[in-house]
């Protein structure tokens, strides 16, 4: 069994809602990004989303875009992203690490070296925002053949026979956008979600994550038995950008805590 399976069914059995945590790699600096996912394992996190720096980030709203520049500018690139996690694994990391990126990178690298590559490093699931399902059976083959979990995106606009196909490929599980747009943080969630919700647990057993927009402990109430995981990006982020370096790991894993805390409570 692979090691983002197991943890849903872990958390399954707790009858826990798992959060995962979204950095990106390099911001505000690869080693403070190393210290946030190390302090995630801590918090009990079910896992950690990894966002590789792209220069055209379509999927992103604006606070994420920036930490992206942010750290291009320093130089990171796939080839240290992969670097990075291999360094979590040697340093003992052990829940599940997904990567986030777009086709571009993958592409020049080469698709199966990625994954090869990444499989060696200690990858464990693959998110590739613009890359539509239709086009993506070579790299969900190579996904398969490394023991990479290939995670769909099933946007609230997909068509029933999309989403059973997208659903269908995916595993680990299948990452429900919340909305139609980009990512950031937003006060209320849209009502249409719920629907759109479980329009995707009629069609399949595969867990079910929600992102895009998830910033607040509320927000994790309402989607409690609607979801097996919520992904918090920007609201991390956008903590990161706000405060003095001395205090970014702590204030960040304080606030990370507190909302693994909300979805481990039962009210």
């Amino acid at each position: 069994m692979r090691k983002i399976t197991e943890q849903f069914k872990s958390f399954a059995k707790r009858k826990s809602l798992g959060v995962i945590p979204f950095y990106t790699i390099g911001f505000p600096t690869e080693e403070i990004t190393k210290e946030l996912v190390f302090e995630a394992e801590k918090c009990g996190a079910l896992a950690v989303e990894l966002g590789i720096p792209f220069t055209d980030p379509i999927a992103d709203g604006p606070i994420i875009q920036e930490a992206s520049q942010v750290a291009l500018r320093q130089g990171v690139n796939l080839s240290s992203a992969l670097a990075l996690c291999d360094d979590l694994r040697r340093d003992g990391l052990k829940i599940p690490l997904i990567l986030m990126t777009y086709y571009n990178p993958i592409h020049v690298f080469g698709t199966s070296k990625f994954c090869k590559d990444a499989s060696k490093a200690g990858v464990d699931g693959l998110i590739v925002s613009d890359l539509p399902f239709e086009e993506s059976s070579n790299l969900r083959e190579y996904c398969l053949t490394s023991g990479i979990d290939y995670i769909a995106l099933v946007p609230p606009n997909c068509s029933e026979q999309r989403m059973s196909l997208a659903c269908s490929a995916s595993s680990g599980f299948v990452y429900c956008v919340s909305l139609t747009g980009v990512t950031g943080p937003r006060d209320a969630l849209p009502e249409e979600m719920f629907d759109f919700l479980s329009r995707v647990r009629r069609t399949t057993d595969v867990p079910m994550a929600v992102g895009f927009g998830i910033s607040k402990p509320d927000h994790i109430q309402q989607l409690k038995g609607k979801v097996d995981a919520v992904i918090v990006g920007s609201a991390l982020v956008r903590m990161l950008q706000s405060l003095e370096k001395r205090e970014q790991v702590q204030a960040t894993s304080l606030f990370l805590g507190k909302l693994i805390a909300e979805a481990e409570t039962n009210h």
